[in-house]
């Protein structure tokens, strides 16, 4: 009787040993698998990081997708007004000046456009500015109606050079505009460096033509 107990207590022993045991490795490994999901995490957060940190360049929102949609029929109206200078201007600085933006202007379409069609989005048609658009005018400031740009068309000489410079200066203070809620707003960075470009620019071009036109 006495060994059979003896047997049972050292059966017993053996079990809660081995039960500790378990217990043991359980909590240890536990630990171990919290430890390495701690590092596996850093190490996925780090290579999340790692993965983002190219894409955050030419991450977007929706004030960039605004500023690309309004912006290119706004320089599409900007080169069409410039291609009338050469054979309606008679000032070689409004020749010059037209030259300048069309220039300036012809290749940011291509890159809006450009932006547009890698984040999904529509490229606004051709003509699109004269109706479809017309009611959302607040991402289209300074824009010239059709019956201005039939007047300007129209004329020639130096009648010419004072439309052109006068329609171009409000023309340029909404890019202007325009640019600068991109600068406030957006996230795509060389969207927002193309709207410093444009701040500078064009703000430079308005004071030339104000003091091409004695305004200054």
């Amino acid at each position: 009787m006495n060994r059979t107990r003896s047997l049972v207590r050292r059966t017993a022993v053996v079990v809660a040993s081995g039960a500790a045991a378990l217990v043991l490795a359980a909590c240890g490994g536990s630990g171990d698998d919290t430890g390495s999901a701690g590092h596996g995490g850093h190490q996925a957060t780090d290579s999340a990081s790692a993965a983002s940190a190219p894409a955050s360049k030419g991450r977007h929102n929706t004030a960039d997708v605004t500023f690309a949609k309004g912006m290119i029929p706004h320089h599409r109206q900007a080169v069409e007004m410039a291609d009338l200078a050469p054979d309606r201007a008679q000032s070689a600085e409004v020749k010059k000046l037209a030259a300048d933006i069309k220039k300036a202007q012809a290749p940011e379409i291509e890159k809006l456009s450009g932006w547009l069609t890698s984040w999904g989005e529509a490229v606004p048609a051709e003509g699109a500015m004269d109706h479809s658009m017309h009611g959302d005018m607040e991402g289209m400031k300074g824009m010239m109606s059709a019956e201005e740009m039939t007047a300007l068309g129209n004329a020639s000489g130096k009648a010419f050079d004072t439309a052109f410079m006068e329609m171009m200066i409000k023309h340029h203070e909404g890019a202007v505009e325009m640019a600068k809620t991109e600068q406030a707003d957006g996230a795509h960075t060389p969207a927002r460096k193309m709207a410093a470009d444009i701040i500078a620019s064009q703000s430079a071009e308005i004071e030339q033509m104000k003091k091409l036109l004695g305004e200054n």
